[in-house]
């Protein structure tokens, strides 16, 4: 990935054996600055459910900063979750590679299995644009670190969900993820609304 950035796991400000410790106040101070009007849920996410979902090994969060001035720049959480895909929603090479890790419903023909969710993803927009990471590039550091993970393991498939929004659906599939499905959820205000869900293998 680019060496303009570089990422750091939020356990390694949390845990007190770390050498990179600094404690639950000073990381929330340091995560303080980070905004996205774009998607408040992004930023609700970080700022005050990141380190507790970390805590509880509900999901990782991690930071991407400016290997330059070391500005936050975006985040990313990740975590595992079951995830059911209709075969009439994918092609027979995906329902095929799926059905080698996953459980056949046969009555809803729809495979279950887990996969590596990511959970958030999201940039800084309180710094100056042209101090801004290319959503690409945050997504892969994303992808990347998965990778990793896969490594180390297994797995085969990884997905997210995101707005109903013509930008951010071009920009996913654009970096080679299907849609597969889409739910119905709430906002922070309570206001339900759709997510798109999309897939692609490792």
């Amino acid at each position: 990935m680019s060496d303009k950035y570089f990422t750091v796991n939020i356990r390694a400000y949390l845990d007190k054996d770390e050498p990179t410790y600094i404690g639950e106040e000073s990381l929330y101070d340091l995560l303080s600055d980070f905004s996205c009007p774009k998607n408040p849920d992004v930023e609700y996410f970080l700022l005050h459910n990141a380190i507790e979902f970390t805590k509880k090994d509900q999901s990782i969060t991690y930071l991407v900063f400016d290997a330059e001035d070391a500005s936050l720049v975006g985040y990313f959480s990740l975590t595992i979750k079951p995830i059911s895909v209709r075969s009439s929603n994918i092609s027979k090479t995906m329902a095929k590679k799926l059905s080698r890790v996953s459980i056949l419903d046969e009555e809803t023909q729809s495979y279950t299995t887990a996969a590596y969710l990511i959970a958030q993803l999201g940039k800084n927009y309180s710094l100056p644009k042209e101090k801004r990471i290319p959503g690409n590039i945050l997504l892969g550091f994303a992808l990347e670190t998965i990778s990793s993970l896969k490594y180390s393991v297994g797995g085969v498939m990884e997905f997210l969900e995101c707005e109903d929004n013509e930008f951010l659906l071009s920009f996913y599939t654009q970096n080679h993820f299907k849609p597969f499905d889409t739910r119905i959820t709430a906002s922070q205000n309570n206001e339900p609304h759709t997510l798109h869900q999309l897939l692609k293998f490792i």
